[in-house]
Formats: structure tokens, sequence, C-alpha cells
């Protein structure tokens, strides 16, 4: 009989049982192998997305200045627009500041501008912040040195510095203030565009560039522009003194050249960073305490700030002043 035969092959039952289970015997561990691929994967791009974490939330001035063993100038850069969400706002250069003149080690401080100006109302809390820290440290020189741009907002900066100096062809000057607007009157009307503002205070859509230009507005206006201009012709004057020259055109918005501005009394001498640090204050030792905003920050401050844009947008359309 076929049972008692041991080279008689199984019935084809037994053989597709055993086929079968030997498939899913491969196929399960086809499965852990896949599963564990995955698993690795997954735990990979985790670990990943924390590094990627820790190196946007990592302060990009960390190990600088952080503590100081021997006597220095402090360097502090004021670069690009002057604004509260960029690097050259009063936090960061306030921040600086601080930092600088509360080191035991600071012999002198270097404001490094290469600036267009910006916000007056950044601008002047740094210049505030320079007087009282020169108050409070008499000891502690502060110098201004321009590199390319130090105009508007940026020689306001300087202007509270005991000293500026600058490149023969650095641009310096611009005192004056500025605000842009656009009118599109003509424009809609061409278009069969109907204009429709809804706004609580009778002065709510004041400079609505989609509206005619109204006298008494533009007048308003030129009254606050005059009036933050005197403030920055106070400051220049109150930090440059009598090195001022009684020329016609120094407060009228224009630029000129770091070798014509010593001739003007807006710069004091020709000299570069490490001039200064090695010849003015005499400490060659350079140590850099410039705050640099975090890449997590800068991301919130964009929002933030183009979620602020947006709201103005919906509620009125107004421009703001600006040293520049």
């Amino acid at each position: 009989m076929n049972e008692l035969n041991p080279n008689t092959s199984p019935p084809d039952d037994e053989r597709w049982a055993r086929d079968t289970l030997t498939k899913l015997a491969f196929a399960a561990v086809t499965e852990q192998r896949r599963a564990r691929r995955w698993g690795i994967f997954f735990k990979c791009l985790f670990f990943g997305y924390l590094v990627l974490l820790l190196v946007l939330a990592w302060p990009d001035n960390l190990g600088k200045a952080t503590a100081s063993v021997k006597k220095h100038t402090a360097l502090i850069r004021v670069e690009g627009l002057i604004s509260s969400n960029t690097e050259a706002s009063a936090k960061n250069i306030v921040g600086a500041l601080r930092k600088a003149f509360k080191d035991d080690n600071t012999v002198g401080v270097i404001l490094q501008i290469n600036s267009p100006g910006g916000s007056p109302v950044q601008a002047g809390e740094i210049y505030d912040e320079i007087w009282k820290l020169r108050e409070q440290h008499p000891k502690i020189p502060v110098h201004a040195v321009v590199s390319d741009v130090c105009a508007s907002g940026g020689y306001y900066i300087a202007a509270a510095a005991q000293n500026i100096y600058a490149n023969q062809a650095s641009i310096v000057g611009s005192i004056g203030v500025r605000m842009d607007s656009f009118g599109f009157t003509e424009a809609i009307a061409k278009l069969g565009v109907e204009r429709r503002a809804y706004t609580a205070g009778a002065n709510k859509d004041f400079l609505d560039p989609f509206k005619p230009v109204n006298p008494e507005e533009v007048q308003h206006l030129q009254g606050m522009l005059d009036a933050i201009h005197q403030q920055f012709i106070k400051a220049v004057k109150q930090g440059r003194g009598e090195r001022l020259k009684d020329h016609p055109e120094i407060f009228s918005g224009l630029m000129w050249t770091g070798a014509q501005s010593v001739e003007f009394g807006l710069v004091d001498a020709l000299g570069s960073t490490r001039y200064v640090a090695e010849e003015v204050i005499g400490e060659k030792s350079i140590l850099d305490y410039t705050q640099r905003t975090g890449w997590i920050e800068r991301l919130l401050d964009e929002v933030e700030a183009s979620a602020g844009a947006a709201l103005r947008e919906g509620l009125s359309i107004e421009g703001m002043p600006q040293w520049r």
C-alpha cells in the first residue's frame, strides 16, 4: 500500500498544505523585515527632525563673547535695515551693548555700521541707550566706524558715539525723513472699480491711496515728518556739537562721501575698525558681541510681521515714516 512505501509521493492535499505553510512563513519573515526597515527609517527621520530643530534653535552667536579672559575692544555690528524684525533691531543692538559694557575686560566699544537707515523708533532706542551707557561707564569710549553706508537711521545711531570714522569712499548722511505711498484714483476709474471703505473715525482712511489727495491730510502728514526730522537734527547736534560745520545742506537729506563728511564735521577722521581698535582705543584684541537672531525666532518674527501687515491692509492702508 502507498502509506507503507516511503518513496511514494505524499497526497496532493498534504503537499499543498505544506507549500502553503512554507509560503506563509516566508511571507511573515519578509513582512517582519519590511516592518523593521520602515521602523528604522521613521526613527532616523524623527532623529533628523530633532537635530534640525536643535540647529534652528541654536543661537547664531553662541561662543561669541560669552566670557572674556583678557582686555579687548568690543565690536558690535549694525548691518542692514534698522527694524524691529531685522538683525539691526534695538533688541539685538541694545542687548549687545549692555553685554559689552558689563564685561570688566572691555576697554572700548566700536559700532561698525553699514546701514541705509530704517525705523526712527528703533534707531532712537539705540541712540538713547548709547548715551545712557556712556554716562554710566565714562571710562569706556564708544566709537562708530562706517563701512559702506551710514545713512539716516544709521547715522542717527552713529551720532551718539564719541567719534565717527569712515572710509574715504563711504556714503554718509541722508539726515531726513521720508514716507512713501501711491495714488490709484485714475487707475480704478479707468478699470471701472468702485472703491468701498468703511471706517469708524473721520480720518481713519487717512492718506488712502484709492481716494483723491486731501490737502489737509498732506499738511498734517508734513507736520509729522517735520517733527520727526527736528528730533533727528536735535540728536545729531547733541552728538556732534561744534564739530558740525555751518553748511546749509547738512540736514537736507543729501549724502556725501566719507572724505567730504570729514570736511562737514559729520565724520571725525578716516579710519577702519582695526585702526580705531589699535590706534584710538589702544587695544588690538577685538571681541565680537554682535547678537544674531536664531532661525526659529526669525521665522516667528516674519510670521508676526506678515500677519500685522495683512491686518493693516484689511483695516487701513498706512505707511510708516522712515529715516532713509
